[in-house]
């Protein structure tokens, strides 16, 4: 049987292992360039504008309609909508908690007031002065969980048309107006129910849009004397300063402020009218002031509270061009 010659073996080992590196560099080439487009496609989502658009939603109704009630996350759970005006414009001293798609009585004021604010902080709610008669009330009230009520201080003056916000422990209340006078102060309300002077905005306001972003309170239009405003200012507990960074594309009252993923968002509204009601929601960049639109409520509508909670600005009540007073319950949320 004739022999066969014997190819060596260094040649061949080096032909493979000169393939396997060839394919493993093919491979690991391809697996790099795909690492680097999936990273460079995650930069620039994480560079994009965070997305503003949101839809609407009915979530309920009120136990009666209302406009302008004072309204916060309640310490309880849930959100607290206080007082208010009725379909008749009386004011009305009821205690409601809206949970989920549920909304009751739970009490009630001592006196019915409208055009108050309420904000929780430390684990307490507070209302916070609001009107009748045409004289705004100085007190602060805490709402406790089961409805009642009890004293907890007192603004330095009477006080209607305010709006009031929280960061971290303290409760800053801005503008108002005393039945004679209007206020271009920001009130900080501490854990102790002391209150304080931290800022003067640059005029007097009642009834602006109003929220709580990045450890800033931003304020948007509102109305100085018997003028609806267009600028943006924002306050900065910490340095106590107040600025202007932007415009609004209208001038706009009686709108609602709410706070969602960064952003500000001024929510219905009207003008100098009384029936110049507005359905549309604007998104504020809070460093920038850059503005842009960010949905349609289902109607246009003034006199409404925002409560932003859980990922959502939940919209309370308001009132349209032809006087209709609401009692429905919308829930903002990021479109998509």
């Amino acid at each position: 049987m004739p022999t066969v010659p014997r190819r060596p073996l260094a040649p061949l080992l080096l032909g493979v292992a000169v393939t396997l590196a060839a394919c493993g560099a093919t491979a690991g080439g391809t697996g790099t360039a795909a690492t680097s487009a999936h990273k460079a496609k995650a930069a620039k989502a994480a560079a994009r504008p965070p997305a503003v658009a949101l839809a609407v939603h009915a979530t309920g109704r009120l136990p009666a309609p209302v406009q302008l009630p004072a309204a916060a996350a309640f310490a309880g759970g849930g959100i607290v909508a206080i007082g208010g005006l009725n379909a008749a414009d009386g004011s009305v001293s009821d205690i409601v908690r809206v949970a989920g798609s549920h909304a009751g009585v739970i009490g009630h004021l001592p006196v019915a007031l409208h055009d108050a604010a309420a904000a929780t902080a430390a684990g307490r709610t507070l209302f916070i002065g609001g009107g009748n008669a045409g004289a705004g009330s100085p007190n602060l009230l805490r709402i406790r969980t089961n409805g009642t009520t009890s004293p907890a201080g007192h603004l330095p003056a009477g006080a209607s048309d305010v709006e009031a916000v929280t960061i971290g422990r303290a409760i800053y209340v801005i503008g108002g107006y005393t039945g004679t006078v209007p206020l271009r102060s920001i009130f900080a309300i501490g854990p102790s129910g002391r209150v304080r002077v931290v800022a003067e905005m640059p005029r007097p306001l009642r009834y602006a849009a109003v929220a709580a972003v990045g450890g800033r309170v931003l304020i948007a239009g509102g109305t100085s004397g018997v003028t609806a405003r267009s600028e943006i200012l924002s306050f900065d507990p910490a340095t106590r300063r107040v600025r202007e960074v932007g415009k609004l594309p209208q001038v706009t009252t009686h709108a609602a402020g709410g706070a969602l993923n960064g952003q500000f968002y001024v929510i219905g509204g009207r003008g100098d009218g009384l029936a110049t009601q507005r359905a549309r929601i604007l998104a504020v960049d809070p460093v920038s002031g850059a503005v842009r639109g960010a949905g349609k409520l289902p109607a246009a509508i003034s006199d409404l509270s925002a409560v932003s909670l859980a990922g959502r600005v939940v919209v309370l009540g308001g009132r349209d061009a032809g006087g209709r007073v609401y009692d429905e319950i919308w829930s903002l949320r990021p479109r998509g």
